[in-house]
């Protein structure tokens, strides 16, 4: 059992690691399991689609294609590397949706077996998506494990992890190599693997507990906040967090916005701007884009780009609120007035906002504080725009 610890386990396991550290692995294992057994069945189906099973096609063609295939893989995997910070602000969206991006290239791969005339464009379509995946995956992996190591044992915890992982992948692989040859339907063998495979992930990315706030954990933080006056812990944070975000969602609130996107018109950036005379950041909400923006100035600090941030949360839960006595009113319906109303029937809400912010913002810092979360602007990966606010001569 020694001999096995020293493979899978940090040294001084458990007390030199988190209590998520072995949910963690245990569903890192698993997928890595799943992941491994799967790569026989892509592996065999592109080396019959390449041809290597009939003898008319010449060794130089197949090394050729293969070869093109493997580069137009690391094409894309340097192309998606300019991403750069956003693997620090979603780490866990992106390592998810890594997984998720693997599995449609393994479908691809398994795809060619059935077009293999086509074999070149979709070895090298299903190379360039798992690479991506790769390159995400890669990059998220080292601050996941900075989140379990406690001291200065991070080499240590990334090392057994990687073993656990092979581990898990040799396993797959041996389980996968014995089934192919009782040669079992390939499209359910595959369904099954996947399903298991995203499962895993899924959980995996779940069991994850970071204590920095990016958008999604501090959208969980202040909206738990504001309804109940009370900062979730790091456990709770985590396990609220939505993990999968689809590409067109819509993001109710934005920091670091351009003024053409906040305000409608200038009337109510003229009505809205006294209200922030002694901040370095406005807010305000924009009906037609059903949107709230947050404006940062010039000379706006770290600090400030958070309050603007928990600010544009707290209006939005006052039109949230707004919105639903609206709906839940009978009776009351404008058939003569313009359907989207302006920033300007919205003065109030900006107004009452800021009374809120102004008493409790100081009382969420502390309290997150307390509750061990670290706040970070960058995180919350703010636009660049700035507010440059001009006086005349």
């Amino acid at each position: 059992m020694a001999f096995v610890r020293s493979y899978v386990v940090p040294e001084g396991f458990p007390d030199s690691v988190t209590p998520s550290y072995v949910p963690y692995m245990t569903w890192r294992a698993l997928k890595h399991f799943f992941g491994g057994a799967m790569g026989v069945f892509t592996t065999r189906t592109l080396l019959s689609s390449v041809g290597v099973s009939q003898s008319k096609v010449t060794p130089g063609a197949i090394a050729i294609n293969w070869i093109l295939k493997d580069g137009a893989g690391r094409v894309g995997k340097m192309l998606f590397a300019r991403q750069g910070k956003k693997f620090d602000n979603d780490l866990k969206q992106l390592r998810f949706s890594s997984d998720l991006l693997l599995e449609i290239g393994a479908g691809i791969e398994l795809a060619t077996a059935a077009f293999p005339q086509f074999f070149l464009p979709m070895a090298c379509v299903a190379n360039v998506v798992k690479n991506v995946a790769a390159v995400t995956s890669t990059s998220t992996r080292t601050p996941i494990y900075k989140a379990y190591a406690r001291g200065e044992n991070i080499g240590d915890v990334t090392a057994k992890g990687e073993s656990v992982g092979n581990i898990a992948d040799l396993l797959g692989t041996g389980l996968s190599i014995f089934i192919t040859k009782r040669n079992p339907s390939l499209v359910t063998s595959f369904a099954l693997l996947s399903c298991g495979y995203l499962l895993s992930s899924y959980h995996e990315v779940r069991s994850v507990v970071l204590n920095t706030l990016n958008r999604a954990r501090f959208t969980v933080a202040v909206d738990s906040f504001i309804k109940t006056g009370y900062v979730p812990s790091l456990k709770e944070g985590n396990s609220q967090e939505t993990i999968f975000i689809h590409p067109w969602r819509h993001e109710p609130v934005s920091i670091g916005s351009r003024f053409g996107e906040a305000f409608q018109e200038p009337v109510s950036f003229v009505a809205t701007r006294p209200l922030f005379e002694d901040e370095r950041y406005m807010v305000t909400y924009n009906p037609t884009k059903d949107k709230v923006y947050a404006l940062l100035k010039d000379h706006a600090k770290p600090d400030d780009i958070l309050k603007a941030a928990f600010h544009a949360h707290v209006l939005l839960h006052f039109i949230n609120v707004s919105h639903e006595r609206k709906r839940m009113s009978s009776n009351r319906s404008d058939h003569y007035g313009n359907p989207h109303p302006r920033n300007m029937d919205f003065l109030a809400h900006i107004a009452e906002s800021c009374k809120i912010v102004s008493s409790s913002y100081g009382t969420f810092r502390k309290k997150a504080k307390e509750q061990g979360w670290i706040m970070s602007e960058s995180l919350l990966n703010p636009g660049k725009a700035r507010l440059c606010v001009t006086r005349p001569q």
